[in-house]
């Protein structure tokens, strides 16, 4: 089975983005043989896009993996992949973007990346390590500066393409006021129960490609649902289709135009999430997806820890994403 790929704008490179990619996140952030392994077994059933970032604590790993594929011969050259990781807050400073990058390409043995993105619209004192986010560890965001050292990984090649996540359309706007380059994506929280319409349209209007990340609903909070997952409506279509319930929810994705980063260790859920490309929803199924109730699930609030009090975010300068 072939993915398809989807060209983006204002990319330094030629080489197009494969619509369905792993993603390597989920917290807590640990590294084990079975997620690198996992890696190499994504890559022989036909994965080529892999989505890290410098939170995570991957991308070593990621890099081993990437290096035994090469070894045995699963794939020709490192062009074959598409390799994205992100900024993290304590680096969304101008004068660390470039160090940053340079520790991501050392951690993943790489000499570039195909695309970078600025993580949160958010910006968190040097060093500041903890996760979930202490509110006093958040500084104002230098956006335009930001995004300028963000310009300059891209003309270094450093990386092909550059781009955001978690960023609202205000936030977009205010980005595009000066940037000399214009995010080729937008990677965000999308699925059939947070479809983002307005966003999406948003995007589409400024030729910004949308990325999903938790498309079958993300890792459920202790005592809570996946809503994805245990949607009736999608359950109900899914066996009208002789499809998965996670089948009908990416297929209804990638009909929205939208690229998507799927999470999963197990070789047959893998090779399951690539079976979505031969098949459509019908403008039925459409109607009835489109009436799901929404409900978020990541936001700023989601970062901090538990005990942060609402009131001390609510005083900064920082975007909540909403649709």
């Amino acid at each position: 089975m072939s993915i398809p790929e989807v060209a983006l704008s204002s990319s330094s490179t030629t080489r197009a983005m494969p619509v369905l990619g792993m993603g390597t996140g989920g917290y807590p952030f640990t590294v084990d043989a079975k997620k690198k392994l996992a890696i190499r077994h994504a890559i022989e059933l036909g994965y080529r896009h892999f989505d890290t970032a410098s939170l995570y604590q991957f991308e070593p790993a990621l890099g081993e993996a990437i290096a035994e594929a090469l070894h045995l011969g699963l794939i020709n050259s490192r062009s074959d992949l598409f390799i994205t990781s992100k900024l993290w807050c304590t680096d969304a400073h101008p004068d660390l973007v470039l160090p940053a990058i340079r520790e991501t390409l050392r951690n993943l043995k790489l000499d570039y990346l195909d695309l970078y993105l600025i993580h949160w619209p958010m910006s968190l004192k040097p060093g500041a390590c903890s996760f979930p986010i202490k509110s006093e560890d958040i500084v104002p965001l230098d956006l335009k500066s930001v995004w300028g050292a963000m310009e300059e990984c891209q003309r270094l090649g450093l990386a092909k393409s550059i781009g955001v996540s978690n960023f609202t359309r205000k936030k977009i706007a205010e980005l595009l006021q000066t940037a000399k380059i214009p995010p080729a994506v937008n990677q965000v929280e999308l699925n059939p129960v947070w479809q983002q319409k307005n966003l999406r349209e948003f995007c589409k209007e400024k030729g910004i490609h949308v990325i999903a990340y938790s498309p079958l609903g993300g890792q459920a909070w202790p005592g809570s649902k996946n809503l994805v997952l245990e949607s009736e409506v999608l359950n109900d279509i899914s066996k009208a289709k002789g499809k998965t319930v996670a089948q009908v929810s990416l297929r209804w994705i990638y009909e929205q135009g939208a690229s998507m980063v799927v999470k999963s260790l197990n070789k047959e859920r893998m090779k399951e999430n690539m079976g979505i490309f031969d098949w459509e929803l019908s403008e039925e199924d459409h109607l009835k997806i489109s009436q799901i109730p929404q409900c978020k699930r990541i936001s700023t609030y989601s970062l901090l820890s538990p005990q942060e009090s609402r009131n001390s975010i609510d005083l900064l300068d920082v975007d909540i994403v909403e649709d």
